[in-house]
């Protein structure tokens, strides 16, 4: 069993249809619990909480499609938090549900679950080790996108130190304080993650492709740097494709 150590929650917003032959008893709960044993990833990398296609705090006309949550314990050493498993596990059972064009990725990242000290000087942030995974993509991939990260925290230094490092999987081209008004809230309270956020930063850029293998990877990368700044709350992260 997983120690908890905090929440991973992601929610999909985007057009869906629902597959003709769905059986209704395979809801996303089940089907993301058989993709997390099938993976190994269940009680490794994750406890199993809850999951589903309607939420009763979701706010109507945000289009959300599926809603995931999981617990998981604490990550150090070379291991960043699993957002790219997480997401593409969600990926993969709202996928058994119907067809989906999901244009926005919401994701509660769980800062104070990473032992900053046990990094080794090498994986000071550990994604980057994966950086050449998405060096092989065709230029025409590269997707702008905007991204709000919200927090309890000081967020004004996030651009500086996501340019700082070797990468170029997103390419920041300009970043605000102001919160973003057409991106959908959160199907949560403040309650649920230490909410509401104290600072919001926008960033706009572009992403290697359009897809939950990146914006994972970059989730993963956000919680490391905002860790490596002191932070210890949660972190509201939401990507949505076009500028």
């Amino acid at each position: 069993m997983v120690e908890s150590s905090g929440t991973l929650f992601a929610a999909f917003y985007g057009e869906f249809a629902e597959h003709a032959w769905h059986d209704p008893e395979h809801d996303a709960y089940q089907l993301f619990h058989r993709r997390s044993l099938a993976m190994g990833w269940l009680d490794r990398l994750w406890g199993m909480n809850d999951a589903g296609q309607r939420h009763p705090l979701g706010v109507a006309g945000t289009r959300l499609v599926t809603w995931f949550q999981v617990d998981t314990s604490a990550v150090g050493g070379e291991l960043p938090l699993p957002v790219r498993p997480f997401l593409s596990c969600a990926e993969s059972a709202t996928a058994r549900i119907g067809t989906v064009d999901v244009d926005t990725v919401q994701v509660l990242l769980p800062v104070q679950a990473i032992d900053t000290a046990s990094r080794p000087a090498y994986a000071r942030v550990p994604s980057l080790l994966t950086v050449e995974w998405f060096a092989d993509r065709t230029p025409q991939a590269r997707t702008p996108v905007r991204v709000a990260v919200g927090g309890g925290v000081e967020l004004s230094s996030l651009a500086g130190r996501l340019g700082e490092l070797d990468q170029d999987v997103f390419t920041c081209r300009s970043h605000t304080g102001a919160a973003p008004d057409d991106l959908p809230p959160p199907p949560f309270d403040d309650t649920f993650w230490d909410g509401p956020a104290l600072e919001t930063v926008v960033l706009r850029g572009e992403l290697a492709e359009w897809s939950c293998d990146a914006v994972g990877w970059l989730g993963e990368v956000v919680a490391d740097c905002a860790a490596a700044a002191g932070g210890r709350t949660p972190l509201l992260f939401t990507v949505a494709r076009g500028d």
